[in-house]
């Protein structure tokens, strides 16, 4: 027994080394969770312009949200996104196109808020080119369909591609490390964003499906502790299940694509089948479960190619550090999926690769149609 611990005990140094990486310790860059309702929650809770109570952002289920809505006039909605374009932008159970419209006049503000600092000769160089940047990233995402917004911290944004009244079948990116409002969607490395995952799988689906690009929780930044634990995926666990319970009444279950430690915040959201078709898991750490099954919903799992690093990152869970059992393993149970023609840990949305006619087949529930990875010939078969 002693020996069994000693081993696991250098399993999980290994894992927080290899989670670290080459930078060491010093990698770890200790991000606090944007949490709770909003920004803007006081007003609105304050608000008696109606002559009735608003839900509480706090609290309020997004169904019971949904309720409120069907109740008003057109004039009274928009009167209210125009009133608190932060809060009707972010809260779950708003009608699609309301929050569209509030997020458009949030980012409007915003906007304006940063120009003017960044135009503030009595602020800092520095600060002032960081207001700009920030300016020019609220101006960028003018004009799309914006579910979310959220400037606090680094930042949050979702965006759907697509139309969610309309689709047959809806499908939800979760993304891993070094994912914000900044760096939602890029050039550089664009299948490593979110919103250049959902936009690849729009692409080879067409337009029966719709797909959300969420980077809705505080991500990892780099390689460090954050990384190695869950505190961050268990503060953006319930962010993702109000994202899908508000989507769930007319977009119905969805099929949910959890990239890297991405996968870590999909388990911590306590799915099931109201909410999720199923899990993808692709470029995974791990869970923080044993098996599939405990996930509640059918879990398929994308074949880690040679190129991917995560890989070298040892599959165990010790004194908070690692994610557990590897979701590619055969003991893990899920429905192991080809991605043959990717390379790299961000590159299975890329066009021509085996990995992203699985993921368009999955999310349009075409399951027959998917390629099972070679080694496990039995990937159509249930969890």
């Amino acid at each position: 027994m002693l020996l069994r611990f000693r081993r696991t005990l250098v399993a999980a140094v290994l894992a927080a080394t290899a989670v670290v990486g080459v930078g060491g310790w010093a990698a770890a860059d200790g991000q606090t969770p944007v949490t709770g309702p909003p920004p803007g929650t006081a007003a609105w809770r304050a608000d008696t312009g109606l002559g009735v109570r608003l839900p509480d952002p706090g609290g309020a289920a997004p169904d019971e949200v949904a309720a409120f809505f069907a109740g008003l006039d057109p004039a009274q909605q928009e009167a209210l996104a125009v009133r608190h374009p932060l809060v009707v932008g972010n809260l779950d159970g708003v009608p699609f196109r309301l929050r569209y419209r509030a997020n458009a006049l949030a980012l409007a503000g915003e906007r304006r808020t940063e120009q003017a600092r960044a135009d503030d000769p009595a602020l800092s160089g520095p600060r002032r080119a960081a207001a700009r940047t920030r300016a020019e990233r609220y101006a960028a995402l003018a004009g799309r369909q914006v579910l979310a917004f959220d400037p606090r911290g680094r930042g949050q944004v979702a965006e759907v591609y697509g139309d969610l009244a309309t689709a047959r079948r809806t499908a939800v990116v979760v993304p891993g490390s070094d994912v914000d409002l900044m760096s939602f969607d890029r050039a550089r490395d664009p299948y490593g964003t979110p919103a250049g995952m959902a936009r690849e799988l729009r692409a080879a689906a067409g337009e029966q499906l719709a797909v959300v690009a969420w980077a809705g929780y505080t991500t990892p930044v780099g390689v460090g502790l954050d990384a190695a634990a869950s505190d961050l995926a268990a503060a953006g666990g319930p962010r993702l299940h109000r994202l899908l319970a508000g989507l769930a009444p007319q977009a119905g279950p969805v099929t949910v694509f959890c990239h890297s430690y991405g996968s870590v915040v999909c388990a911590r959201a306590g799915l099931g089948p109201g909410l999720a078709a199923g899990l993808v898991l692709l470029g995974s750490p791990g869970t923080d479960t044993d098996r599939a099954a405990d996930l509640r919903v059918p879990v398929w799992a994308a074949e880690r190619n040679d190129t991917d690093w995560i890989g070298d990152v040892p599959h165990v869970s010790v004194f908070g550090l690692g994610h557990g059992a590897d979701p590619t393993a055969p003991g893990f149970g899920a429905r192991l999926v080809s991605s043959a023609g990717s390379h790299g840990h961000t590159g299975y949305f890329a066009p021509g690769t085996a990995s992203l006619a699985n993921f368009t087949a999955l999310a349009l529930g075409d399951t027959a149609a998917v390629r099972c990875a070679d080694r496990a010939p039995e990937c159509h078969d249930a969890n």
